[in-house]
């Protein structure tokens, strides 16, 4: 059996910086209050109605193409992950094949749903499709335009504060050379707490969950048997129509979840977290790293962070920080690189390959 490679990879965020103390304008917080919290000092925005998911995830697909040492035509499969695509229906994968220019050629898009853990599902999916020998050359996005769905007030600040906008891209080949390539893959989800960190409305669930657990929650649907309204006054009115997260509980979850799926990709390969040559987190919390990182023993020069520059960019933040690491040279030729995330869902996931 084929074994599959990251052949390229590239990565694109705004122009637009959005510092601390830009949020604090709109918002009761402060540069210290969020450093503290979650060592975020700034984040990028995209351009509004100009930049969406999708043509951000183009630019860093055209880095990623390049570096592969393909042409855009070459391209088999897309895989597409984000939490904030540009319409409810369809998928990011379709508009940016659109926009890429490779219609002709009718290659199959497939849009991942994971949130955080979105870039770790797809690289899986790729790493089964191209081992099998069903494809040659999978284009792998993850992008995210937050800044288009959050909640710019005090209300909200505890989420808006977190999260920016950026996109990155890999292409994934067969490789032979010995033990270059994807080395092993693995992928959880515990629905248990879904709410707990969720963007419930707009949404088709009418109350259902919350009424299953015990939970009264007036979501405003109209009371008929058929036609429920599906935004209303009441959902804008009651910010229902913005995300939410029980932060404690997900950052506890988080520091569990990562170490032991990192173990498990190590067990899996019988590699040592001393034989990791750089750990890239999915950027969430610089504490949940910097928590992660103490219980693997690792150097800080063997874990990747860049979260203070771009805040948590979600299905981005994988890619984005695995191509700056490799334009770095933190990242080289047969490095041990372990890859981790945790997310909405609750999903988690890790990958070790060998660069």
């Amino acid at each position: 059996m084929l074994k599959s490679k990251i052949a390229g990879i590239g990565h694109y965020v705004p122009d637009k910086v959005v510092t601390n103390d830009d949020l604090a304008k709109v918002m009761d917080t402060s540069d210290e209050w969020i450093r503290e919290r979650t060592g975020i000092e700034q984040r990028r925005y995209g351009v509004k109605h100009k930049q969406t998911t999708t043509t951000m995830g183009v630019e860093a697909a055209k880095i990623a193409i390049e570096r592969a040492g393909i042409t855009k035509d070459e391209i088999d499969f897309i895989i597409f992950a984000t939490l904030s695509p540009d319409y409810y229906f369809p998928g990011c994968g379709v508009l940016l094949q659109r926009e890429l220019g490779i219609t002709k050629t009718e290659v199959g898009a497939l849009d991942i749903r994971n949130q955080c853990s979105g870039f770790i599902y797809g690289l899986s999916i790729a790493d089964q499709f191209v081992k099998t020998g069903m494809y040659k050359n999978i284009l792998l996005v993850g992008s995210e335009m937050h800044s288009m769905g959050l909640e710019y007030t005090t209300k909200g600040r505890n989420v808006t504060v977190i999260f920016g906008d950026g996109a990155g891209a890999a292409v994934i080949q067969p490789t032979e050379e010995g033990e270059e390539g994807i080395l092993t893959t693995h992928l959880h989800s515990d629905g248990t707490y879904a709410e707990k960190l969720s963007f419930i409305n707009p949404g088709s669930h009418g109350g259902y969950h919350f009424d299953k657990m015990g939970e009264s929650v007036d979501f405003g649907y109209a009371d008929t048997e058929y036609g429920e309204i599906f935004v209303n006054k009441h959902m804008i009115d009651n910010a229902q129509i913005y995300p939410h997260m029980e932060g404690q509980f997900v950052f506890k979850m988080a520091v569990k979840k990562f170490p032991e799926v990192i173990m498990e990709a190590l067990a899996k390969t019988g590699y040592q977290p001393s034989d990791i040559d750089m750990l890239i987190p999915h950027q969430a919390n610089l504490r949940i790293s910097q928590f992660v990182q103490k219980i693997m023993k690792l150097e800080d020069s063997k874990v990747w962070n860049n979260i203070q520059k771009y805040g948590n960019t979600t299905a981005a933040s994988i890619p984005i920080a695995l191509c700056e690491a490799v334009e770095a040279g933190a990242v080289k030729k047969g490095d041990l690189v372990c890859l981790a995330a945790f997310g909405s869902g609750f999903t988690w996931g890790s990958a070790l390959l060998k660069w």
